[in-house]
């Protein structure tokens, strides 16, 4: 069975456990095992490629973005019980992994401050150590910068430290002087 997606797929084109060679409308060319068929979302989910083993790749793929599949024949139930296996230390890994950068990320967000002060901390940023204390930015746990983050607000640190945070401010406020 071949054919390209419209409308008109019925449910059984999808049936659980059926081998699949799919095109995608992006350019994508894979082979996978049908898991499920979610007809609300059109969602299809898919095991890759036909290797047994502990790991998998799993696609969730909008059957919108199928230019054409063909039937490759049908296999066991992908979620027999006794032939699945997690992994739960690489997930719980991921999921650490994942909760250091989110909190990292929201520690660069500046509570209180203007968009312009958390454009000048991301310009910052792209080139020295920074990190925010209330609404003062400080770069390299010595030199802070106070609203409304001028070159004149910039205090400690050594003198060329002082310099280079006062330098990269000038050029990003002229930088966002400019924009459109």
């Amino acid at each position: 069975m071949e054919g390209s997606i419209s409308n008109s797929s019925s449910n059984e084109d999808f049936a659980v456990g059926c081998m699949l060679s799919i095109k995608t409308t992006l350019g994508d060319e894979f082979d996978g095992q049908v898991i499920t068929f979610d007809r609300p979302s059109n969602i299809l989910v898919l095991q890759e490629g036909s290797k047994p083993g502990p790991r998998r790749n799993i696609r969730f793929l909008k059957t919108n973005y199928i230019k054409e599949f063909s039937f490759l024949g049908q296999s066991e139930d992908p979620l027999d019980i006794k032939k699945c296996y997690i992994d739960l230390q690489s997930l719980q890994d991921r999921e650490e992994l994942a909760l250091r950068q989110a909190e990292a990320d929201a520690e660069r967000i500046g509570v209180g401050v203007t968009t312009e002060a958390q454009g000048i901390f991301d310009a910052l940023s792209k080139t020295l150590p920074v990190r925010w204390d209330k609404t003062s930015i400080v770069v390299m746990n010595e030199v802070r910068v106070s609203s409304p983050y001028l070159p004149e607000n910039v205090i400690g640190g050594t003198p060329a430290a002082n310099d280079r945070v006062k330098k990269v401010l000038e050029l990003e406020r002229r930088r966002l002087q400019t924009r459109p």
